[in-house]
């Protein structure tokens, strides 16, 4: 595994990481998250991601228990929340959602209590707040880490116009300002990350990015070809949104590319799968790669796409290009 610094931070992260969206706490308890995290950990990766808001803070208890069972060693490897959704779902107070000083310090708090940590390594704002002023959320970060509690803060799914705002802010009242942001980010999904943040990426700025969703919610894996299998996540309850998505006129575009797609894979004898998270890979402003599995297996498939990188020659990329572009947002 290779390791990238992260944005202007002397922070090195693996280029491939682990994240519990979906599955921790809802398709997967303590015994195969560990099994999982420890084919990740094995496998070279050092950053695991969490937030209070998936399955409503059961999966950060879920990976709390298994790091306790795994014993590493603390500054082995990179923890994350985020706030901003809060825990208490579906219908959190007006108080436990946002990015208000009184959430963002309590949520950390909680965060730390259900993982059962001293600190978190990246603490991020999960949406942008519009009913709090930037300064308020960027004090409350500057905080946390005076306090020791979180060592680097950063955004999520933010604007280019928010992240220079609060960098802006920090530097304006001697505060410290947001290392790195969370974005969507994949073949199909790409104006934000190369068009709109490109002036963040170098100085002064300097930004991280732990991109999320290389595999589009599963749809650049192939397994949706053939309709929606009985155990994905577009058949557990509160995502039929993404089902509507996916089947929506777009999505069914985008299913005939990826079926184009699953044969340039197979020309570079590799899965889709493995082709699409090192097409992210590809892109130097790309941090980390965040990566999801329910299953140990599918961990060691996915940390063996770092092997598929150099196989995406210019001309490979450019034929991706050709089948996928008119199709990214």
């Amino acid at each position: 595994m290779e390791y990238r610094r992260l944005g202007k931070s002397g922070l090195k992260v693996s280029e491939l990481s682990f994240g519990s969206w979906v599955t921790f706490g809802n398709q997967v308890d303590v015994s195969k998250a560990v099994d999982c995290m420890i084919a990740a950990y094995d496998a070279g990766c050092n950053f695991f991601d969490n937030a209070e808001g998936y399955a409503a803070g059961q999966s950060e208890i879920v990976m709390g228990k298994a790091l306790k069972q795994l014993g590493w060693r603390r500054d082995s490897y990179i923890i994350s929340s985020k706030v901003f959704f809060g825990s208490q779902q579906p219908d959190p107070k007006p108080t436990q959602r946002g990015l208000s000083r009184k959430h963002v310090v309590e949520a950390c708090h909680q965060a730390l209590e259900r993982m059962q940590l001293d600190y978190l390594d990246l603490y991020f704002c999960h949406r942008p707040d519009s009913e709090t002023p930037i300064e308020e959320t960027v004090r409350a970060m500057t905080d946390l880490i005076h306090q020791g509690k979180v060592l680097y803060w950063g955004t999520s799914e933010w604007s280019g116009a928010e992240i220079q705002e609060a960098y802006d802010t920090a530097r304006q009242y001697h505060l410290i300002p947001p290392t790195m942001e969370q974005p969507q980010y994949h073949i199909f999904h790409r104006q934000r990350f190369e068009v709109e943040y490109a002036s963040l990426y170098g100085s002064p700025v300097g930004m991280g990015t732990t991109i999320w969703s290389p595999l589009a919610s599963g749809l650049l894996t192939g397994k949706y070809n053939d309709g929606i299998p009985d155990d994905s996540r577009l058949k557990l309850p509160g995502y039929e949104w993404l089902r509507d998505m996916m089947m929506s006129e777009e999505g069914l575009k985008r299913l005939a590319a990826v079926r184009e797609l699953a044969s340039v894979a197979q020309e570079l004898d590799t899965s889709l799968a493995k082709m699409a998270i090192a097409w992210c890979l590809k892109n130097r402003n790309v941090s980390t790669v965040i990566t999801g599995a329910s299953r140990a297996e599918q961990v060691v498939e996915n940390m063996a796409a770092i092997e598929v990188v150099p196989k995406l020659t210019p001309d490979v990329m450019a034929k991706i290009d050709s089948l996928t572009k008119t199709l990214a947002s």
